[in-house]
């Protein structure tokens, strides 16, 4: 288990905290886990089985010394010829045999070479001071019974039978359990093996990634822990790689954006240089004007594509506060930027209080790049019409259509992927990024989006313009209800109250919203 060592430092600056593991694999440390499991199962059931085994054994060695004293007695022969009834026991190799009468008369039979112990028990038997005694002495089971005619009757039975069993049982115990030991060892081994092979996978996958950046997922078996860890490590997997195509891609689209723009912008600060060099020829002032409102121009673009890359790179990380954010105020700040910016059209604007939990800056950005797409193709003297309604108890759906040319139907998908232009706009300044910021930061609120024509066959100055709306589906709650005290900012506007608290449930699209 790895321990934490934290150590008082004598400066200013605190030493880190040093983790330490144990050196032994986890495989090793499963099979020693099992290997000790098992010695300690093995080792109480040996215990166990030599402790009932010798009981059972002792409590036969003392019924057969009741029953052989027992037999004895009740045959009546110690009473009519004790001698010979003593003597008899000794055709039993494993049983001794005395009779002592008060008076310290004393018969007695013995196998050769054996004694029958007479200690402190016994003589207290023999004195009256207790009817029978029984203990071990000497590798032998002595029992002691006083008779009613007040002898004593000693009978001692040798234990080096069962002494000789109960070595052989700790023998055979021990055996067993050594060979139990280490069938589980190897058992343990094998299933570490076995189980910890996802592991090592992981192991190996993670080693190639750092090793060689190769981000493939690896395959899951089964559906245990172990697969659930490989599923989030290719989850993961995933992600990494989708982040790194993500810059990669980013990356390179940016370098081809960005190139075009710079060396035009290169080439006419090298001529605006040379014509103000010493003896150069002058530059007539219209020219001189116009290559300066270029470079103007190409530096705003650039500005542009700059603030779009960073908008998109932010919007990918995970450093983003969310708040409550009041849709009618950020649609309101939007407006007065592109008013300043077109002021030759009007904006119809008809709001409801809306409020959406999410990125303050990101769905002002998103309003922001609508209205000025919205307003960049839209003819002088035209309107764009702004719509904020409520479409269920969680959902609000923002409608920003103008008058322009429309985007043809094939490429209303493509429109949110990232630089890329459709038909009508290449010819137009911009960087492609705009709906593509618009798409993220929609779909990280858990809205959709979708584009429609304004108003199918229009004609504005007799060019065809079907218009292009935008439906930007949020979800949220209703917001508080504004003052018309508050005052107008945005041109004609309209805002329809709504006072009820709904809670927001699901944050799923209606049935009936379907975006392109």
């Amino acid at each position: 288990m790895a321990t934490l060592r934290m150590r008082r430092p004598s400066s200013a600056l605190f030493s880190p905290l040093r983790a330490t593991s144990s050196s032994v694999s986890l495989r090793w440390r499963v099979m020693l886990l099992a290997m000790s499991m098992v010695a300690m199962v093995v080792v109480l059931m040996a215990v166990a089985s030599y402790l009932l085994v010798s009981t059972a054994l002792y409590r036969d060695v003392d019924k057969q010394l009741n029953d052989r004293a027992n037999l004895l007695i009740g045959s009546g022969l110690l009473s009519v010829d004790p001698r010979r009834a003593i003597e008899g026991t000794a055709y039993s190799a494993d049983v001794n045999a005395k009779l002592i009468f008060p008076g310290l008369i004393t018969f007695s039979a013995t196998q050769q070479g054996q004694t029958i112990p007479y200690g402190a028990p016994e003589q207290a038997v023999t004195r009256g001071e207790l009817e029978q005694s029984l203990r071990t002495v000497n590798h032998q089971r002595v029992l002691a019974l006083r008779l009613d005619n007040g002898s004593t009757l000693i009978m001692a039975k040798s234990l080096d039978p069962t002494d000789t069993v109960l070595r052989r049982l700790g023998w055979v115990l021990l055996i067993v359990g050594g060979v139990g030991v280490a069938v589980a060892a190897a058992a343990g081994a094998v299933v570490a093996g076995t189980g910890l092979r996802p592991v090592a996978r992981l192991t190996d996958a993670a080693e190639r990634v750092a090793r060689t950046d190769d981000l493939r997922p690896i395959a899951v078996t089964g559906s245990d822990e172990l697969a659930r860890l490989t599923i989030s490590f290719n989850t993961m997997l995933r992600a990494l790689a989708e982040s790194r195509d993500r810059q990669a891609r980013l990356v390179t689209d940016a370098g081809h954006e960005l190139r075009t723009p710079l060396t035009s912008l290169r080439t006419n600060t090298e001529l605006l240089m040379a014509a103000m060099q010493p003896g150069a020829p002058r530059l007539p002032d219209e020219e001189m004007e116009a290559l300066q409102l270029d470079v103007i121009a190409q530096i705003e673009e650039l500005s542009t594509l700059v603030g779009d890359l960073v908008d998109l790179a932010r919007g990918d990380g995970a450093d983003i506060v969310h708040e409550p954010v009041d849709m009618v105020e950020v649609v309101e700040g939007a407006l007065e930027r592109v008013r300043r910016r077109r002021n030759d059209i009007e904006f119809d604007v008809v709001m409801q209080p809306w409020q959406v939990y999410g990125d303050a800056a990101g769905l002002s950005r998103a309003v922001l790049n609508l209205l000025d797409n919205a307003a960049k193709w839209s003819p002088s003297g035209t309107t764009v019409s702004v719509r904020l309604a409520q479409v269920d108890a969680a959902h609000a759906e923002l409608v920003i259509s103008d008058r322009g040319p429309g985007i043809p139907p094939a490429e209303r998908d493509l429109v949110f992927e990232r630089f890329y232009r459709a038909t009508p706009a290449r010819g137009m300044p911009g960087s492609g990024l705009g709906l593509a910021i618009v798409k993220q930061v929609v779909l990280k609120h858990g809205g959709a989006i979708k584009v429609e024509e304004t108003e199918s066959g229009a004609v504005v100055d007799g060019n065809p313009a079907p218009g292009t709306s935008m439906h930007v589906l949020l979800p949220g709650r209703p917001g508080p209800v504004r003052s018309p005290s508050m005052g107008d900012t945005t041109g004609r506007r309209n805002s329809v109250p709504n006072e009820r608290e709904i809670s927001v449930d699901s944050q799923s699209p209606p049935a009936a919203w379907h975006p392109s």
